[in-house]
């Protein structure tokens, strides 16, 4: 397959990055298994951080409480989650694809990043990718090839694992066109409800849609960008512009259910002064702050509300407790979190720095 030299967006995914960081410390666990969640201990709360290709097969899945994933599969190993060293594995994944002939790199977390080059044969090039990430890291990846960065993201789908698949605005609605919106990059399960409830059930229906009533249900910025992800259209321009955190999250799991406003309030403090360190490296005030909270069982919700710009920790931590006013009285609580949103930079790329849970 080739084309004039052109401008491609690759999408570089690594395939089950952290349990194939695991794998490469304990070869032994090879087609074993692996779930990696919390300390590693199911009768904790904690969720599923990642599951091997081995563990998904007994419908283990990222975010599933730890203790129904070994319920799930019985003999699989569980091991606690070790950031450090699946950072620096992803360092090193960074520099590898950095290290390519002309390559733009965006990176999008640990085990993903978009690279922009131009070549007359985006094939090769992805499959020299691989290959230089495998020679360096002994982990695989798969990529997806595409005319922007939304088809790019999507195609990487269909290459794994370990290949690569190419979509464009040529075969975009031969691949796409019948598929669920809920398969889209930025369709959840909520908003495909959603468009379900206007009729829109296919990425073909959501990309003749009618505007207006688009624009009705979701608004003008966002109706308007989920006609376009229905057509695939978007940004083909990969940003390698350094990324500057919006935020800072923090949240605890807690053994036993916080019963008491003692037990909530000593909570509160202890994650703030936790995430105000965070933001005091970042030097940058804050001027927005979040509060999750999941009752027991199973029940979350979320708060949140724009400050005057600020430095100050009494004046945070009031806010945060204006917040916690909102929490439902004497119900039981199993989870705590708590975000600051900080200023950005006039020439900033950033977005929010979410917890592993998803926050």
């Amino acid at each position: 397959m080739s084309d004039e030299s052109r401008p491609w967006v690759l999408h570089v995914d690594m395939d089950q990055f952290i349990a194939a960081v695991e794998v490469l410390r304990h070869p032994e666990l090879a087609g074993v298994p692996l779930i990696v969640g919390g300390r590693g201990d199911p009768t904790e709360r904690a969720v599923v951080s990642t599951a091997s290709y081995e563990a998904r097969g007994f419908g283990v899945g990222s975010g599933m409480p730890l203790r129904i994933a070994a319920r799930k599969a019985p003999t699989a190993v569980i091991l606690p989650v070790d950031g450090p060293a699946y950072t620096a594995a992803s360092e090193q994944v960074m520099a590898t694809l950095r290290d390519q002939p002309g390559a733009v790199v965006q990176v999008l977390g640990w085990d993903e990043a978009f690279v922009g080059v131009s070549t007359d044969d985006p094939e090769a090039y992805a499959r020299r990718t691989r290959e230089a990430v495998l020679e360096r890291t002994a982990l695989h990846c798969s990529v997806g090839i595409g005319d922007t960065l939304v088809r790019a993201k999507i195609a990487t789908g269909f290459g794994k694992p370990r290949g690569m698949f190419r979509l464009t605005a040529e075969n975009w609605f031969e691949v796409m066109g019948e598929r669920p919106t809920a398969e889209l990059w930025g369709v959840g399960s909520k908003i495909s409800k959603r468009l379900a409830g206007l009729g829109i059930r296919t990425v073909a229906e959501l990309a003749v849609a009618d505007e207006s009533a688009m624009v009705a249900e979701f608004g003008p910025r966002m109706g308007l960008w989920y006609a376009q992800l229905g057509r695939g259209e978007g940004a083909s321009i990969v940003d390698d512009t350094p990324w500057v955190a919006r935020g800072h999250a923090r949240e605890t799991t807690f053994q036993q259910d916080l019963t008491t406003p003692e037990q909530i309030d000593s909570a509160i403090r202890e994650l703030v002064s936790q995430v105000l360190k965070d933001v005091a490296a970042e030097g940058r005030p804050v001027v927005g702050l979040g509060l999750k909270v999941r009752y027991a069982p199973f029940f979350t919700k979320t708060f949140t509300k724009k400050i005057p710009s600020t430095y100050d920790r009494d004046i945070v931590l009031g806010k945060t407790f204006e917040l916690v006013a909102k929490m439902e009285p004497d119900r039981p609580i199993r989870l705590l979190g708590v975000r600051a949103e900080m200023a950005m930079p006039d020439d900033a790329r950033g977005g929010h720095t979410p917890t592993r849970s998803g926050w």
